[in-house]
């Protein structure tokens, strides 16, 4: 899916999602990091990652299945697994085109993933925003907050399914979600003026 800003760059949004093992990305790790294209769902992307810290907190990994002692085996180092995902971000878009973090409750998962770019990258492919489905969705909904929650816009665009806590499963849900919501945007808008096309 690719948009233009008033300056006619190209964008291309990136759904992404993260499993991690606490609140905050200071004394808790991340464990897994999913993508996809919002517009092509089945170009992906997909890594655990070895844990920063031992620090987890019980719900959080129980929501995973994943295990801290199990990673510090098999996962990707952070450095390594960070350089991979901007690999593969940068060539999910064309020349000229810039990459948009696209997520649910952005704030949570964009933190973590721009704190991990900024030390072991010294770079973030994304720039230094994101996109929030749960804010457009009460923008382009007019609706309150309350109403943008994952249980509301599931019964209305995903059939009802919840998250699996999988990052990738979840980053593609997202994806769905994020395309039926530019969707009914666009059919109450007439889909006349819209700016946001899907393909390159």
């Amino acid at each position: 899916m690719t948009a233009r800003d008033n300056d006619d760059q190209p964008e291309t949004f990136i759904s992404v999602d993260i499993e991690t093992a606490g609140p905050v990305p200071s004394r808790y790790a991340i464990l897994s990091i999913g993508a996809c294209r919002v517009d092509d769902p089945e170009q992906t992307f997909y890594v655990e990652l070895q844990p920063e810290h031992t620090a987890a907190i019980p719900e959080a990994l129980a929501v995973t299945g994943l295990s801290i002692e199990q990673l510090l085996e098999r996962g990707e180092r952070p450095e390594r697994a960070m350089s991979m995902f901007e690999d593969w971000v940068l060539n999910q878009v064309s020349a000229g085109s810039r990459p948009v973090f696209t997520a649910f409750n952005a704030a949570f998962d964009w933190m973590f993933i721009a704190d991990y770019f900024e030390r072991h990258l010294g770079r973030n492919p994304f720039g230094y925003s994101a996109l929030d489905i749960k804010a457009f969705a009460m923008g382009s909904g007019n609706t309150s907050w309350a109403a943008t929650s994952m249980d509301v816009l599931a019964a209305r665009h995903l059939g009802g399914r919840a998250l699996t806590h999988n990052a990738l499963a979840d980053a593609q849900d997202q994806a769905e979600l994020f395309r039926h919501l530019l969707d009914e945007r666009d059919a109450l808008a007439g889909a006349t003026t819209t700016t946001v096309s899907l393909g390159e």
